[in-house]
């Protein structure tokens, strides 16, 4: 391994993505993980608990507030740790205020909490997003982006395994306040890294809700900004819809719920962490151009494993390659797919803009969740599988307008030269 490299992997700057990727992924997990195994297992029903799958709305909102972020300076530690600080300790307190109630006397007050955890939560996305933009080169985009995302998804560990093991020897109560606990993982972080250097904050308010959009649609042309809004949102799509509903997918091959939580969902977080770190480290030889077209491509063919296997059927072997492959693909794809986001952003506004990418790549996933079971029923897994491999075929035709493998076009690189004051 080459000095370079070397220094490129091990610095500073990379532990400290990886640290804020555990702090943002935690509440997330805690909302999707934890607080459905929690109410469950206090009688809620079904229907109720379904229902809190809409604290996904400040996630896909968030850009309307993140302006904000960027406009405004709190009076300690600076614009970007400022508000890290200040999102965490809320993120403490809230999560820490579930021990507080018991949900099936008080099930109005944890929505109003989980609520709440999921407004701080993507508030801390947006100025995590913001300042590890500004952090890392663009050289680095890549691999620590790519940290970042595995330490976001290695958080799922502690409301995904370790509470529900703490659940079985001691009271929610307890659990909620040791889970809450690990957010001091951020607000340590925090206090001891150093805030971004060379970009003021925008002078007015009105300055930081417009400029963002002006300066990204009149970086080049329209034409090629609506393009890479649309890779965005294509991208990721035949992938997402492909895995929406793989866990009902296995079950119906006649897999159980215990060759499932041993075999699929070991795979599928070993496989995504090992294909992001992988990612991570050859997107700084590749770059993240070709880097995007080559996981594309690894992509799709991971999405045909699935059909495969909808046709092999009840396989263990099978199932544990078809989905470690997939996931692995997922891994690659994700880690360009991110870098990429963020190397489109501006550095002045890189909050705002940023919020909206992320929140434009979330939508696949909505519409994943809300059509997948119709196209099932309808077609059968195998042909579905099929359809999520085509569907995944025009985000890579777009790949020759937003990230042409021999370089980067106007909207892909930001004008740095006027980007800091």
């Amino acid at each position: 391994m080459s000095e370079t490299l070397w220094r490129s992997i091990f610095n500073r700057r990379m532990l400290t993505c990886l640290f804020i990727g555990f702090s943002s992924g935690l509440p997330l997990y805690i909302l999707y993980q934890l607080i459905p195994a929690w109410l469950r297992d206090q009688g809620v029903s079904l229907e109720t608990i379904g229902l809190f799958s809409l604290v996904a709305f400040p996630y896909t909102w968030k850009f309307l507030w993140s302006p904000a972020l960027d406009r405004y300076v709190p009076p300690l530690f600076g614009r970007r740790r400022g508000w890290m600080l200040i999102t965490q300790l809320a993120l403490l307190v809230s999560i820490a205020t579930f021990s507080m109630f018991n949900p099936t006397d008080s099930i109005t007050s944890v929505a109003y909490v989980v609520f709440a955890v999921a407004f701080f939560s993507a508030t801390q996305d947006i100025v995590l997003d913001a300042y590890r933009r500004e952090l890392l080169s663009d050289e680095e985009l890549g691999l620590g982006n790519s940290l970042f995302v595995n330490a976001y998804r290695f958080s799922s560990l502690v409301p995904g395994s370790l509470a529900l093991i703490l659940a079985d020897q001691m009271p929610w109560e307890t659990v909620h306040l040791v889970v809450a606990g690990f957010m001091l993982v951020g607000l340590i972080t925090s206090v001891c890294i150093a805030e971004p250097q060379g970009c003021s904050a925008p002078l007015t308010l009105r300055e930081a809700v417009v400029e963002p959009f002006h300066e990204f649609f009149s970086r080049s042309s329209i034409r090629t900004a609506v393009a890479a809004l649309v890779f965005i949102l294509l991208y990721k799509l035949g992938d997402s819809m492909a895995t929406a509903l793989s866990t009902p997918f296995y079950l119906d091959l006649g897999f159980s719920k215990t060759e499932i939580g041993t075999i699929a969902k070991s795979a599928s977080l070993g496989a995504s962490i090992a294909g992001g770190l992988v990612g991570g480290v050859a997107m700084i030889k590749l770059g993240i151009n070709r880097s995007l077209w080559i996981f594309g491509v690894v992509q799709v063919i991971s999405i045909l494993g699935f059909a495969a296997l909808a046709e092999i059927g009840n396989d263990p072997v099978a199932l544990f390659a078809v989905v470690a492959f997939e996931y692995f693909g997922v891994g690659l794809g994700t880690a360009a797919f991110v870098a990429f986001m963020a190397r489109l952003s501006d550095k002045r506004f890189t909050a705002t803009q940023l919020a909206l990418f992320t929140s434009l790549a979330s939508i696949p996933r909505t519409f994943a969740n809300a059509s997948t079971g119709f196209l099932i029923e309808s077609m059968g897994y195998t042909q579905f599988f099929l359809l999520c491999a085509l569907i995944a075929l025009p985000g890579m035709l777009m790949l020759y307008w937003v990230a042409p493998w021999g370089g980067s076009v106007a909207t892909s690189k930001p004008r740095q030269v006027i980007a800091c004051k």
